[in-house]
């Protein structure tokens, strides 16, 4: 469960255009962009290991927290299982944020 400050700060750094969802989440862990990827819990356990494969392959940090519907109601998209954050100074605060 994330609280409403890190839900908030999620939302923001999707209206700055630093936030990858969906299949871009891949793309960005591939090209190397990504600085944090934030999967759901609630996500399937071939999605969890894809992902999860991709970011320790590319040296991507990681958190798995928080469940599908939180994510994608921060972010105004629906059933979003993972988003990456593209900016370093955003992950690191929202790292923070997260505890």
């Amino acid at each position: 469960m994330l609280n409403k400050d890190v839900l908030h700060y999620i939302g923001l750094i999707m209206r700055s255009r630093n936030l990858a969802s969906g299949e871009g989440v891949l793309l960005s862990i591939r090209d190397k962009s990504a600085k944090l990827v934030i999967i759901a819990e609630d996500a399937s356990d071939n999605t969890k290991k894809r992902l999860i494969d991709k970011c320790t392959h590319y040296k991507i940090e990681y958190i798995i927290i928080g469940d599908s519907t939180e994510l994608s109601n921060a972010i105004g998209k629906s059933n979003r299982m993972a988003i990456a954050v593209l900016d370093k100074k955003f992950a690191e605060k929202l790292k923070e944020k997260i505890g």
